[in-house]
């Protein structure tokens, strides 16, 4: 069992920047550094979108194209640690972006890919 924390998030102006953390504690049998982690996001009034993932090394990354070149995804295994920076942000940012890990070892872009979610945490982007 993995729990998941986000923080974070907040109102930010388009062309700003948030710099999003997920916090995990990590079940007896498996450390963190064994999970690929995801960052996912869900607009108002629409379904949960993938926004980014990372291998369980570091080593690999994978972007949304609605996000690459502006949102950067790392970890610290060290810390237990997840990041989301987010820059030059739009208001179709606009969601609650959620924290995820995927057993699998594998990356994944798909939600159901993904075992352990976050509660979440807003981010709102003004025009």
């Amino acid at each position: 069992q993995v729990q998941l924390v986000e923080s974070g998030g907040g109102l930010v102006q388009a062309g700003g920047s948030l710099r999003l953390s997920c916090a995990a504690s990590a079940g007896s049998g498996r450390t963190f550094s064994s999970y690929t982690m995801g960052w996912f996001r869900q607009p108002p009034g629409k379904e949960r979108e993938f926004v980014a993932a990372i291998s369980w090394g570091g080593g690999r990354t994978y972007y949304a194209d609605s996000v690459k070149g502006r949102f950067t995804i790392s970890r610290d295994n060290t810390k237990y640690m997840v990041y989301l920076q987010m820059s030059s942000l739009k208001p179709e940012d606009t969601a609650v972006y959620y924290c995820a890990a995927d057993a699998s070892m594998v990356v994944q872009t798909t939600r159901r890919s993904y075992d352990y979610w976050g509660q979440g945490t807003q981010v709102t982007v003004s025009s």
